[in-house]
């Protein structure tokens, strides 16, 4: 009995000195690295707050969510978490405390990180983080959204079996890792992936079906993610694996620019990432089929751009284009590479849902200087001066012109419902202009 009681001592203390053990510096440094992969402290981290003290608002249809405190401060942060604790929170959806976790974490993506990064992952918030002593906000959601329990029903509904990631049998080294970094630790479905009513992503990876990565149909912050499948209208089949490469690594290249959520993607992770794992995404993401194989190939038309060279802007929308936007876009939409985006081809202006584009017009945008791309691109906020109806006009002008093909007209009444759920712009916006 006294052996056993001892042994058990022992075995306690052991494990509590493994808890402890401080990790060699090349863990942590793994673990910096994988964080910046899962671009952890985009969401969790405020423009004027410190790293990973949370307190972000997101704007969700069931109510604002903020992001939690996961710097190591035993109070108000995860210092007190194991690593038990902590696997459990990002892999599996629960808290410390057992609540389930609003989706807005994507723990149904990060099911699959091995538990080598996760080990790294744990190391680096615990010893290579700062601890910040701020305490989390409670979210915004009305009653009886707000319950928790309906949560777990939920996670056990549609969250999947936590498990490690495996490359099919004879899959190329270079694609596995792609898809392992897009759907797990990049979790890029959850932006990119159109979710169900219930709010589950309709498809967690291409095995699921041509869903994934198809392109949000539920705005966050007013923003909606693009189709990122190999569609010809919409997607990224007209795209070469360089300019995804291009695009991924400076937010920008000669088709577009990273505008919304996507900018901070692209500031807080995607440019510190290895050009192995870079081209590892493009080769993944190209591989991907389109959802719809029959849209139409984009076909540049020179006639709206031929009659606005003649002076002709009788169009709707024409003249607030060459007063507002032709001096940075010109007038037949090609934009200035690698600056000021082409607007002709654009997938993200023929996208069915225009509600990014209009946001754009109405608040503008900035695209911050990255490593091999330190100009920042800025797109002035137009909502000041421009009416509801002035902007559809000028909306549908673009998602109608040199060969652009939308499927859905905007509407004042459109420009309207997303108006009211962006700050106010007012004449001082003008500012904008002088940075």
């Amino acid at each position: 009995m006294i052996k056993s009681i001892i042994a058990l001592m022992l075995g306690t203390f052991s494990l509590t000195a493994l808890a402890d053990a401080t990790p060699s510096d090349a863990l942590i440094k793994r673990g910096e690295y994988l964080a910046r992969a899962g671009d952890c402290v985009a969401c969790h981290s405020t423009a004027d707050g410190k790293p990973f003290a949370g307190g972000l608002g997101m704007k969700t249809p069931i109510g604002t969510i903020y992001s939690t405190n996961i710097t190591p401060d035993r109070a108000t942060g995860i210092g007190d978490y194991s690593y038990d604790d902590f696997q459990k929170a990002v892999r599996h959806g629960i808290a410390k405390n057992g609540d389930t976790l609003y989706p807005a974490m994507p723990y149904p993506s990060y099911a699959v990180v091995s538990d080598d990064d996760m080990q790294a992952l744990y190391a680096y918030f615990m010893h290579g983080v700062q601890p910040v002593s701020q305490a989390n906000k409670e979210s915004d959601i009305p009653w009886p959204l707000s319950m928790r329990w309906p949560l777990a029903i939920w996670r056990g509904i549609f969250a999947p079996d936590v498990k490690a990631f495996q490359p099919a049998a004879q899959e190329d080294a270079t694609l596995a890792r792609g898809r392992y970094l897009v759907e797990g630790l990049g979790h890029c479905g959850a932006c990119h992936t159109p979710r169900s009513f219930t709010m589950q992503e309709k498809a967690l990876n291409n095995d699921d079906g041509s869903e994934y990565l198809s392109g949000s149909n539920a705005p966050v912050d007013g923003w909606t993610a693009n189709n990122l499948r190999g569609d010809n209208r919409d997607g990224l089949g007209r795209w070469s694996e360089d300019e995804l490469q291009q695009f991924l690594r400076y937010g920008r290249n000669d088709h577009t620019a990273a505008f919304g959520g996507m900018t901070e993607v692209v500031q807080h992770s995607l440019q510190y990432l290895t050009d192995e794992d870079i081209a590892a995404i493009a080769k993944y993401l190209k591989s991907l089929g389109a959802k719809d194989p029959n849209q139409t190939v984009f076909t540049q038309d020179d006639s709206v751009a031929r009659a606005l060279w003649k002076g002709d802007d009788r169009q709707p929308g024409a003249s607030l284009y060459v007063d507002s936007c032709a001096a940075c876009h010109k007038t037949d939409g090609s934009g200035y590479q690698r600056f000021y985006p082409a607007l002709r081809g654009n997938p993200v202006v023929m996208a069915d849902d225009p509600t990014s584009l209009i946001h754009i017009v109405l608040a503008g945008g900035t695209l911050p200087g990255v490593q091999g791309a330190p100009s920042a691109i800025t797109m002035p906020a137009f909502g000041w001066r421009l009416n509801d109806s002035q902007v559809a006009d000028v909306v549908n002008f673009i998602r109608n012109s040199w060969g652009n093909s939308a499927n859905t007209t905007v509407t004042a009444k459109d420009v309207a419902k997303i108006r009211q759920d962006i700050p106010q712009q007012g004449s001082a916006d003008i500012r904008v202009l002088e940075h």
